[in-house]
This record gives C-alpha cells, structure tokens and sequence, in this order.
C-alpha cells in the first residue's frame, strides 16, 4: 500500500518539478551582475526559479556569456536564460 501510495504522489507531481537541473554559474556571471548599476525594475509577480519572466522586463545581456543574462527586478539580480527568459538563479 505505502509503495502505491508513493507511486500516486510521483504522478501527481509536475512534468517540471521532476525535470528541473541545477545550473552552475560560472564564477564569472556571478561577479558580472553583482557589480552592475542597472536601474531595479518593479514586477507585481513571484519572482520563481525556473518560471519566465514576461516580456515587460528588460533583461541584459552579459559579454561572452551567450547561455546567460540578467535583470534587477524589485531590487533582486536575477540570472535569466535569454533563450526562454526563465529566472536561472537568484543572486544573493
């Protein structure tokens, strides 16, 4: 019974949850957006790693990182995939 219970828990978890890999940054993204002066933008929504941000936010792109970018919404650096706009990481 516990193991059928924990096949229905799998089933019902999102195609998304259970495909999701850490990405590593490379030291040099990190450091790159830390010292950037953007200007914050505002976003009414959850900042969610993983999630798109929408079109309504400018993102930058960061030199000889191709596979990274990044914006400043509501005072938070974010590293964003350029290709799908997904929030990469929030960096601390």
């Amino acid at each position: 019974m516990k193991k059928f219970a924990l096949i229905c828990a799998a089933l019902m978890l999102p195609a998304s949850a259970i495909a999701q890999t850490a990405v590593v940054l490379p030291g040099e993204v990190r450091t790159y957006v830390m010292e950037q002066q953007t200007p914050s933008v505002v976003y009414e929504g959850e900042i969610v790693v993983g999630q798109p941000l929408p079109e309504t936010v400018e993102i930058h792109t960061i030199p000889d990182q191709p596979d990274f970018a990044y914006a400043i919404v509501n005072e938070k650096r974010v590293v964003i995939n350029p290709k799908t706009r997904a929030v990469v990481e929030v960096v601390q």
